[in-house]
């Protein structure tokens, strides 16, 4: 075993004895540590694939008219005792202009995408990259599934990125006119208020099937800001989007076929 000669102050000297059991420790826990990382990683990627399958066996069992899905906001308002207003509704008992209305203001183009509309996303990327604000480009598809499976807020450019694959997915399971059930059935009209049957009584006292094509138009504009816009009680700036929508949903025509 190898010695090493240590002096002293006095100009003695000493043998030392190696036994390396310090870097065998060392080299341990340096195995250890990876071997803790591995478990860690192998766990993590459990936890991502069973989070990533949750949204593809629900699609699956939503399918069916008499499934009514509640979205991430009303469990929200469960868990934290703050109770919510639904009153699931079939498209059957809604008027059509609201529905008609509801495209016009959100997604034009949402008879003829796949999901997401590629034209408005390039439209956005090429802004971001152009240094300009970028507008929204989230489709009902988009914002269907946000409901259902997503969060809001904090992290919305991580959610985005989750976000355009399932909208992909859930329009090749779902038909247009499912997604646009569901979607009038989550969406929230107000706090506490979800869905257009509990939103039509709550703002104008009538149900979903008998909303007029101006109450429709209030309702469709108040969607992206229904905490802040009041349908009921519309400033000038709402009244002038009403009107504008009001007039495309008469004019719609194709743009609902599929729909019908």
């Amino acid at each position: 075993m190898p010695e090493r000669a240590r002096h002293g102050w006095d100009g003695l000297t000493e043998p030392i004895v190696e036994d390396g059991s310090e870097g065998l420790d060392m080299a341990r826990s340096r195995r250890l540590s990876r071997a803790s990382l591995r478990r860690i990683g192998r766990r993590c990627l459990v936890v991502a694939l069973v989070l990533a399958a949750i949204p593809v066996v629900l699609t699956f069992l939503y399918l069916p008219s008499f499934v009514h899905p509640v979205s991430t906001l009303m469990l929200k308002d469960l868990a934290t005792f703050s109770g919510y207003d639904r009153r699931w509704v079939s498209i059957d008992d809604v008027a059509p202009v609201l529905a008609n209305s509801v495209i016009m203001s959100e997604d034009g183009q949402f008879c003829f995408h796949r999901g997401v509309d590629l034209g408005e996303l390039r439209g956005v990327v090429d802004d971001a990259l152009a240094g300009e604000a970028t507008r929204g480009a989230s489709t009902i598809t988009m914002q269907t599934v946000k409901n259902l499976f997503l969060w809001s807020r904090p992290l919305g450019s991580v959610r985005k990125v989750v976000e355009l694959p399932l909208a992909v997915y859930f329009d090749a399971v779902m038909s247009k006119r499912r997604i646009m059930e569901i979607y009038l059935n989550i969406a929230e009209w107000g706090p506490g208020i979800y869905g257009i049957e509990a939103a039509a009584r709550h703002h104008f006292g009538i149900s979903a099937r008998q909303l007029s094509r101006r109450q429709a138009a209030l309702l469709a504009v108040s969607l992206p800001n229904p905490i802040e816009r009041n349908p009921a009680k519309p400033g000038p700036g709402l009244r002038r989007l009403a009107s504008l929508i009001e007039r495309r949903a008469s004019r719609s025509g194709a743009y609902v076929g599929c729909l019908d």
